[in-house]
């Protein structure tokens, strides 16, 4: 049986990571909410939820990290070929709304909670999830990146900022390369604003092949602390349309 620390509903408060476990990999505590100052002191902490909808609110620091020091990253010549024919259009925090939906509806791998269980359909964006990053994104902290094909949303993905870090959460496509087209303008855009790393979380191939790479917790919450430091201009999350 797994025992967790419970966290208090009067308190922002997080264990040691060090008491997170290793299996399943940076299980940490359960319960609290999903106030945007909970979520907030989770980020600058390296923790971030993620549970399903018949578990409590489940928090987690993994070690290793998913990574990405955005001078690393990589973009295949195949990938460089469909950029420069291209039509699709970017933008920053103009459907913000949209893309947490549209995250949540894409439809994914089974996956398996805490308790071994298989969730059939995949998906771990509740609806208490997206209500939460709303109120996030209305704070200014989470932000949206858009494709889009002509007026329709075909790519995007969503996270939350905090000083010279992105911290992402999930992206979609409803188009080939839309997503990976989302990813690559959030580097581009985070090193046109003096910004320094995009958290992923955890690695994956399809991250890996874009130059994500796995740290250990311990170098991750020293990089994440200076990032999370660092000055960025405060115009940099405003709505805006990018030059791909």
């Amino acid at each position: 049986m797994i025992t967790l620390p419970e966290l208090a509903h009067y308190s922002t408060a997080f264990p040691d990571l060090d008491q997170a476990l290793s299996e399943p990999n940076g299980l940490l505590a359960f319960g609290g909410d999903l106030s945007v100052k909970r979520l907030v002191s989770a980020y600058q902490k390296g923790v971030f939820p993620w549970y399903s909808e018949d578990e409590p609110i489940l928090w987690w620091s993994p070690d290793p990290r998913g990574l990405l020091a955005l001078d690393d990253l990589y973009i295949s010549k195949s990938t460089q070929k469909w950029l420069k024919k291209s039509t699709h259009t970017v933008t920053i925090n103009h459907a913000f709304v949209d893309v947490i939906h549209a995250c949540a509806n894409i439809p994914r791998s089974p996956i398996v909670n805490a308790s071994g269980d298989v969730i059939e359909n995949g998906t771990w964006i509740t609806d208490e999830m997206v209500a939460a990053y709303i109120d996030l994104h209305q704070s200014g902290f989470a932000h949206s990146i858009e494709v889009w094909d002509q007026e329709a949303l075909v790519g995007g993905l969503y996270g939350v900022s905090l000083g010279g870090v992105f911290c992402g959460e999930s992206m979609f496509h409803l188009q080939p390369n839309t997503s990976k087209l989302a990813f690559i303008s959030l580097v581009k855009h985070m090193r046109q604003h003096n910004g320094l790393l995009i958290d992923c979380q955890m690695q994956n191939p399809y991250l890996a092949s874009m130059g994500v790479q796995e740290v250990p917790r311990h170098i991750y919450l020293q990089q994440l602390k200076h990032a999370i430091a660092i000055s960025v201009p405060t115009s940099m999350w405003q709505p805006q349309a990018m030059t791909i």
